[in-house]
């Protein structure tokens, strides 16, 4: 039965393949390390979306302890690099922000495509396993197929779904959803909402009076509010990030579709750069394949050999 590194090792494959053979194509054993060995190091790391910061700083690690004699192969720079990137992505990861009383909400917001509807199904079934009960809100109700694509997650884990008239308020399903949790008793309720580009001023007016209208109705929600980021997007990540951030208090991140993209470093840059805490990582299309996010795990998988 697969591990839970297995299952990071086989989501981040092609990152991880494209980063090592990069590294083991520079660093030889046999030549002597040069400024043009850390600028094409360097460069590789960057080629991977860890970010210029972290790229810098890591390359400037691995020339210290080169000419101090402390590492001397690729397996080295390796290690290093793992270590370095595990300590940067355990900082900050703190607990989510559970209320003393009635459901969790949990907001899930992003740019069309990126993962919202089925990340939510996905965190449902996650729940459901976990013995808590969990309603979901279909607050996209710009696509018809969006609300018709949670239900069908609804039926499939045995989960209530509140949902509105295609083209309905979506800050009226929000409030009803949550007045639904708390006269049920449920623990997470999961809000999913319209995808929209940050550039789309109207609309990201709309994510706002979602946003508020939720605490109206419930006091202290919503208590998380997670950016769904497209993995494979790359550092383009970093600017839906900042952006929505200057809309709702965005609280955490979830990080799909890592297994089709070579750019799985970019969990690491968007981290360090916004220091926003890394909640859930896709390693894959299966209902399980949401993970947790682990940073020690993460960093193992992505620089193993």
């Amino acid at each position: 039965m697969a591990t839970l590194l297995d299952r990071f090792k086989k989501g981040l494959q092609r990152t991880t393949t494209s980063l090592v053979r990069n590294v083991q194509s520079i660093v030889t054993d046999k030549q002597e390390w040069t400024d043009e060995t850390y600028d094409r190091l360097e460069a590789a790391l960057i080629g991977s979306d860890l970010g210029v910061t972290v790229a810098t700083r890591l390359v400037d690690k691995i020339r210290d302890r080169y000419q101090r004699g402390v590492i001397k192969t690729g397996a080295d720079i390796i290690a290093v690099a793992r270590d370095e990137v595990g300590g940067i992505l355990g900082n900050g990861n703190g607990r989510m922000n559970h209320p003393d009383a009635g459901p969790m909400v949990i907001l899930l917001v992003g740019v069309n495509g990126s993962g919202k509807t089925t990340s939510a199904g996905k965190l449902a079934h996650l729940w459901k396993k976990d013995s808590r009960s969990v309603m979901l809100g279909a607050c996209d109700t710009f696509r018809a197929a969006a609300t018709e694509q949670i239900k069908i997650w609804g039926e499939r884990i045995d989960c209530p779904v509140i949902s509105g008239q295609h083209g309905a308020d979506a800050a009226a399903v929000a409030f009803d959803a949550v007045s639904a949790a708390k006269s049920r008793n449920i623990d997470v309720l999961l809000i999913d909402t319209a995808g929209r580009q940050h550039t789309r001023t109207g609309l990201m007016d709309e994510l706002a009076k979602v946003h508020r209208t939720i605490g109206k109705n419930c006091p202290g929600a919503p208590h998380e509010v997670w950016l769904v980021v497209d993995g494979s997007t790359g550092t383009n990540a970093l600017i839906q990030a900042r952006e929505f951030g200057r809309v709702v208090n965005v609280t955490g991140l979830c990080l799909t579709k890592l297994d089709g993209s070579s750019k799985g470093g970019v969990v690491v840059a968007i981290h360090e750069e916004l220091s926003l805490p890394i909640r859930f990582v896709g390693l894959g299309e299966g209902p399980d394949d949401l993970q947790a996010f682990d940073a020690q795990l993460f960093a193992e998988a992505l620089f193993s050999e």
